[in-house]
């Protein structure tokens, strides 16, 4: 039977979180990437950083954000997605605007090595409650038949925000310097989280802008307070539910493939195709883009075939079709040697690619019910740790075989990924609150 039968419509006030939750996405990421834009140019240099130490301060973020991944998800859950935002928010802000206030030492760039990595390594802790929080958010504020829908929004939101910062941030730099650029684009992200401490709730039980369908709704949901347990205990009952970790399987291998695209599509357009340095950003900008509007796209799609034909067929149609069209428009694309078509294949194909990210968020709370964000923050650092494999074996089956052997190898593991969605169970709901 059909959800939308029993669930009420998402309000506007649902369609209020969703925007200002794709705003937090977009501020988070412009702020995650800006550095790397002041690094290309500003900090590498004869008088600066040399690209080895440039590359510790990136890492420093990631690895601190990937390895408090998953007690920062299982806070989600006992904090609640609007004070966990909030947090995020202020503290992410502070940190982008304590890079900027770094320049205004008057010391030279090189000995701003230490603390940049220190600034960057709290910004990646601070940083962990966004992807999480967000999708918390979404199961908690929208009706189940529109949720596919709200999630492809929120992660189009974040790759909007990449591909806007490289000429954005870039801009900012070139009015106002690289310190003040940093203090200008934090405080924005600490005006936004305040504004979202004003108006968001945690869900719609206590929320006037919520109709009444929805207070009610919320009220009776088991969506609620998860179980006070350990983390570890929560951990290891995830680990017996077989559903999430193959959902969790393929979006390891959605990332592997996506990935591969973020580190290498540049290196790819300037080196292997020889495209100057100018048209080559330009066409990795227009693919990254491409996979924003399928994301956008994808949701919508998703809650339309989940509704025909059912929760199971609908997820899988969308992951088998998103994933296999992925594969073989991008080794279609390798297999061209004209620029144009292959930058619109590659569009493409991130495109389709994009159309599937709306039902990994929605399932992975629906298969965890009462710990909706540690299954969250489950799914992205096992998809973070499959999408970190990428810019390691990419480069070396480029070298050692050719780079369409390194493309088709993504192309294999991102199809291995759809066809895992044929034993998926989407309708298997994990609402027990006690495991036996």
């Amino acid at each position: 039977m059909s959800h939308s039968q029993h669930e009420p419509r998402p309000s506007r006030a649902s369609w209020l979180i969703v925007m200002m939750l794709m705003g937090f996405t977009f501020l988070g990421h412009f702020n995650r990437v800006s550095i790397s834009v002041a690094g290309n140019e500003r900090f590498i240099g004869p008088d600066g950083m040399s690209k080895e130490q440039m590359g510790l301060v990136y890492s420093a973020f990631l690895l601190i954000y990937t390895s408090l991944m998953l007690p920062g998800g299982w806070v989600v859950d006992r904090m609640g997605p609007r004070l966990a935002l909030t947090g995020m928010g202020l503290g992410m802000g502070f940190c982008v605007a304590l890079t900027g206030a770094l320049g205004w030492l008057g010391l030279p760039i090189v000995s701003l090595w230490l603390p940049l990595l220190a600034i960057r390594g709290l910004a990646g802790a601070v940083s962990v409650p966004l992807h999480p929080g967000a999708a918390r958010s979404v199961s908690l504020w929208v009706p189940l038949p529109g949720r596919a829908t709200a999630n492809g929004l929120v992660t189009a939101g974040a790759l909007v925000g990449i591909a806007v910062t490289y000429p954005g941030f870039g801009l900012l730099m070139d009015w106002l310097d690289w310190p003040l650029a940093f203090v200008v684009s934090g405080a924005t992200m600490m005006v936004f989280a305040l504004i979202w401490s004003g108006l968001a709730s945690d869900d719609a039980a206590g929320n006037s802008r919520a109709n009444a369908a929805q207070r009610i709704s919320a009220q009776a949901s088991e969506n609620q307070e998860p179980r006070m347990t350990t983390i570890l205990g929560d951990l290891l009952g995830m680990m017996r539910n077989g559903n999430l970790l193959l959902v969790t399987l393929s979006y390891a291998a959605l990332s592997y493939f996506q990935y591969l695209f973020f580190y290498w599509i540049g290196h790819y357009f300037e080196k292997v195709l020889e495209l100057p340095v100018t048209e080559s950003r330009q066409a990795a900008f227009t693919v990254t883009l491409a996979m924003a509007f399928g994301m956008a796209g994808g949701g919508y799609g998703s809650d339309w075939l989940c509704h025909k034909f059912g929760r199971r067929w609908g997820c899988r149609g969308m992951a088998l079709t998103g994933m296999g069209l992925s594969a073989v428009l991008a080794w279609l694309g390798v297999s061209v040697q004209d620029p144009n078509q292959v930058v619109a294949l590659f569009s493409l194909a991130l495109a389709s690619l994009g159309l599937c990210e709306g039902i990994f968020w929605t399932t992975a709370p629906l298969l965890e019910k009462h710990n909706a964000g540690l299954a969250c923050a489950f799914l992205n650092t096992v998809g973070n740790g499959g999408g970190l494999l990428a810019p390691v074996f990419t480069p070396w089956i480029g070298e050692n075989y050719g780079w369409p052997a390194a493309i088709a190898v993504a192309c294999l593991v991102c199809g291995l990924g759809a066809f895992l969605w044929l034993v998926i169970n989407a309708d298997s709901v994990n609402d027990s609150p006690i495991r036996q």
